[in-house]
């Protein structure tokens, strides 16, 4: 065993449950219970394909949920029951809640809702009030809805084409709460994310996001992940909304798979 693998063993375990959340999303249950924090990330192995960044859903078990859009994804999306899959983590900073915080609003775009279940259930074991707005395209584009109202006080529905919820993006039902909260946190879209963070400036409310880059190794050795000269994988993934902010790039280009940069 090589110093790498020492230091980032690989986890194999068994499926336990699989739950097709719409057409492309499916999430996985694993049989291990992972001293993982919210807002932290594993790098999913597929023998032959390659891994892939995931967040965490929850840590007991060990849940993610993988959207198919490539050759790894589509491998993930696949497992059955009884299958096993590899992975390595939990890496990354996680989410933050500041001390005497006693009400938070998660905002998830698309499959970024996966980790504000994880960290509503951390604040509700921490008896602190938290409520989640999510967002997508239609109402076949929202995921753990169900999972959020059993950790959520309340939980707000957006789509785009007001086919579930309110009309719009999430910014639709949290520009008019946000000054309610202690903080705000965000998963999802570059762009959203950064409009979050400049609502939560404009008001004073603490925020954190969590950015999603493309990732080779997921700790800090590939620079593939790099925004700006920070690495996703290590100085994030979790960020201040002050911090990410300074980021010029941020909700402006993305890095592809070759390494090129790309307009969002």
């Amino acid at each position: 065993m090589n110093r790498f693998e020492l230091l980032n063993p690989i986890h194999t375990n068994k499926v336990i449950k699989i739950i097709k959340e719409n057409y492309r999303i499916t999430t996985v249950e694993i049989d291990h219970r992972m001293d993982a924090l919210p807002g932290q990330f594993l790098m999913v192995w597929v023998p032959g394909v390659g891994e892939k960044p995931m967040s965490i859903g929850n840590n007991d078990p060990l849940t993610i949920s993988v959207a198919s859009v490539g050759p790894v994804s589509e491998k993930i999306g696949a497992l059955k029951e009884g299958d096993v899959v590899s992975y390595r983590g939990p890496f990354g900073n996680p989410f933050s809640i500041p001390e005497n915080a006693k009400k938070i609003l998660c905002v998830g775009g698309g499959y970024g809702v996966v980790p504000m279940y994880f960290l509503s259930k951390a604040a509700k074991e921490n008896n602190i009030q938290s409520t989640a707005i999510i967002g997508g395209r239609s109402k076949e584009d929202i995921v753990w809805e169900k999972q959020l109202f059993t950790v959520c006080e309340k939980v707000f529905v957006t789509t785009d084409d007001g086919s579930k919820g309110a009309k719009g993006n999430v910014m639709v039902e949290l520009e008019p709460i946000v000054r309610e909260y202690d903080a705000v946190y965000a998963c999802g879209p570059e762009r959203m994310m950064k409009a979050v963070a400049e609502l939560c400036k404009e008001n004073d409310v603490h925020c954190q996001v969590s950015a999603e880059r493309y990732m080779k190794c997921g700790v800090g050795v590939c620079g593939s992940c790099a925004i700006d000269g920070k690495l996703t994988c290590i100085d994030g993934p979790v960020f201040s909304g002050a911090e990410i902010l300074k980021l010029g790039e941020f909700g402006k280009k993305t890095r592809e798979a070759s390494g090129r940069s790309k307009d969002l």
